[in-house]
């Protein structure tokens, strides 16, 4: 079930912080070691690890003569064994978008638009916030109405970020291949028209776990079967992992894997990834700094230091708790990447509402988070 990966690459100078918790015992795999933890938020899920179908990756990262050296630890790991991502789909969205924008000669992520049909407008600068600081899903939808899901896909397996398939508008049952207009203001009072986009229907995926559970509720009744997956969206482990080390570390990655956006476009998304809710203009009683955070706070509502940079993004739906995420301490001198999944659904059901998040998923992640902190911690003295 453990794998043990070591990279090296070239870097970006980048640094990561937040309160210490008890020390972690330093194995050879510290990931086995915090797994078999006596914690009761670990043991609770890994006491029934095949109910809550757990993956997980663990990146150490040094760095010695300019370069930065990868060490991946995995759990379970396979891109066989489907999960439902949920909103981490709108990362790789946000991303293939700014090189969209890069590639237009009249569009910025400053352009005002709104979507034919929709009262709403927005800029892409708000919508990528938006996704960011609450996983917002109609800005997520606007954005797939202007690229298309063939142009995601594709943009995204021409980096080596693969396998994938992002398919799915999210909040709303919609899976129409053919994208509503665009409406484009190039000034206060001319607009123009973006053209529609028309995406490949796509075959269903042929996955190991794709039907899940013993029922599923549609429409307020209750279908006595597994859940089919097979035509929603599909974002592995490994493909989060890989966007997010691109986006992090673009120099670490040939011309050939890196995305075509701007180092100012860059520079924007990397600040959405981190900024909690209240630095975005949000309610903090209703949407807490941990509220897209799931790692080391994900089980508080209290304010994260200032010293803790999150860079990540959260999906949950269906049962399943997924959160990718690079956590840098700007006090203590330490970064490491983590990417977790796990099914909280003890009663089989779909559509119910009646999923485990906040009694044993958060909790895991949040815990799972601040060992691997307590001992990148330990592992720098």
């Amino acid at each position: 079930m453990f794998k043990k990966v070591i990279l090296i690459v070239s870097s970006l100078l980048v640094t990561v912080s937040c309160t210490p918790q008890k020390k972690q015992e330093k194995t050879s795999d510290p990931l086995e070691a915090i797994l078999n933890s006596d914690s009761p938020k670990i043991k609770r899920v890994m006491d029934n690890v095949n109910e809550h179908e757990i993956q997980i990756r663990y990146t150490q990262i040094n760095r010695k003569d300019g370069q930065v050296h990868f060490t991946d630890f995995d759990f379970q790991v396979d891109s066989n064994n489907y999960f439902y991502p949920a909103s981490t789909v709108k990362f790789p969205t946000t991303v293939v978008a700014l090189t969209r924008l890069n590639e237009a000669d009249s569009l910025n992520l400053n352009t005002r638009f709104y979507v034919e049909g929709d009262s709403v407008e927005t800029t892409f600068s708000e919508a990528i916030s938006q996704i960011f600081a609450v996983s917002d899903n109609d800005a997520n939808n606007r954005l797939i109405e202007f690229l298309g899901q063939d142009t995601i896909n594709s943009v995204l397996k021409r980096a080596g970020v693969s396998p994938v398939r992002i398919w799915q508008r999210l909040g709303r049952d919609d899976d129409n291949a053919i994208t509503k207009p665009l409406i484009i203001y190039e000034n206060d009072s001319t607009v123009r028209m973006l053209s529609k986009n028309i995406s490949t229907y796509p075959e269903p995926l042929q996955l190991n776990h794709i039907k899940k559970g013993k029922g599923f509720y549609e429409e307020e009744a209750l279908i006595t079967e597994a859940f089919d997956f097979s035509l929603k969206n599909y974002y592995p482990i490994e493909t989060q992992d890989a966007l997010l080390k691109r986006i992090i570390f673009p120099e670490a990655f040939s011309e050939t894997e890196r995305f075509n956006m701007s180092e100012e476009q860059r520079t924007f998304l990397l600040n959405a990834m981190r900024t909690v809710p209240r630095n975005a203009g949000y309610d903090q009683n209703e949407y807490y700094d941990s509220y897209c955070k799931f790692f080391i706070y994900g089980d508080t509502k209290e304010n994260i230091p200032d010293t803790i940079e999150i860079y990540n993004k959260v999906g949950f739906a269906y049962g399943t708790l997924t959160d990718c995420a690079y956590i840098k301490d700007t006090e203590k001198n330490i970064e490491f990447i983590v990417t977790a999944t796990l099914l909280t659904n003890k009663n089989g059901v779909f559509n119910d509402n009646t999923y485990e998040y906040d009694e044993l998923g958060i909790p895991f992640l949040a815990e799972l988070g601040r060992q691997l902190y307590d001992y990148e911690l330990e592992r720098k003295q």
